[in-house]
C-alpha cells in the first residue's frame, strides 16, 4: 500500500484505508489522502516529493528529520502525518529560495557550517526555531538548544558560530 496520494478519489477510503488530511505545506494547501500511519516525514518525502527534509535514524535521535508545525521545530518521523492536519508546515524548501536565502541559510553558507550536507536541513530548521525560544548568550545555551542535531562530520563550530552570527543581527 502506497504512502498516501494527491486525490481525492471517491470512495477511495473504504477501498484502501486511507484518510484526509489537509497540510498547509510552505504556504500551500494541499488536501491529501493518507494511511493513517504514514509519518510526517514520509508524508512530506514520499507523497509530496519535499526530500529536502531527510530521514536519518527514524527514531527522533538525529535531527535530520527536524520541520515546523505552526511555528514549533517537531521531529517529522514521530509524529503522524494525519495528527498534523490543518496544521501549517514549514520545509527546509520554504526557508528561502537560492535568489533569496533565509538569514540562517546564508549564515551557515558564509560559515562552511556543513560537510557532507545531509544534516544541513535539520540543523537550519532547529537553528530558525532557536531564533524564537529562550536561549541564553553564550555557545553553550546554543549547543544545549541544538543537541537534537547530530553532525557526523563535526561541524558543530561552524553551525554554533553561524547561529551566533544570526542571533547578534536579528
Amino acid at each position: 500500500m502506497g504512502q498516501g496520494t494527491l486525490t481525492d478519489r471517491p470512495g477511495a477510503a473504504a477501498r484502501d484505508g486511507t484518510v484526509p488530511v489537509t497540510l498547509h505545506v510552505n504556504g500551500e494547501e494541499r488536501r491529501l489522502r493518507v494511511d493513517p500511519r504514514t509519518t510526517l516525514l514520509d508524508c512530506l518525502r514520499e507523497t509530496l516529493e519535499l526530500t529536502g527534509t531527510k530521514k536519518g535514524c527514524d527514531h527522533g535521535q538525529c535531527g535530520a528529520y527536524t520541520v515546523h508545525v505552526n511555528g514549533r521545530r517537531v521531529n517529522s518521523c514521530l509524529t503522524l502525518a494525519v495528527m498534523q492536519d490543518g496544521a501549517a508546515i514549514t520545509t527546509i524548501e520554504g526557508l528561502g529560495t537560492p535568489d533569496a536565502l533565509h538569514p540562517m541559510q546564508a549564515a551557515v553558507v558564509a560559515y562552511d557550517a556543513y560537510q557532507c550536507g545531509y544534516c544541513t536541513p535539520g540543523q537550519i530548521m532547529s537553528a530558525v526555531a532557536l531564533l524564537k525560544e529562550p536561549c541564553g548568550p553564550d555557545d553553550a545555551d546554543v549547543k544545549e538548544l541544538m543537541s537534537g542535531n547530530l553532525c557526523r562530520c563535526g561541524a558543530y563550530l561552524n553551525i554554533v558560530a553561524a547561529v551566533q552570527q544570526v542571533r547578534r543581527t536579528a
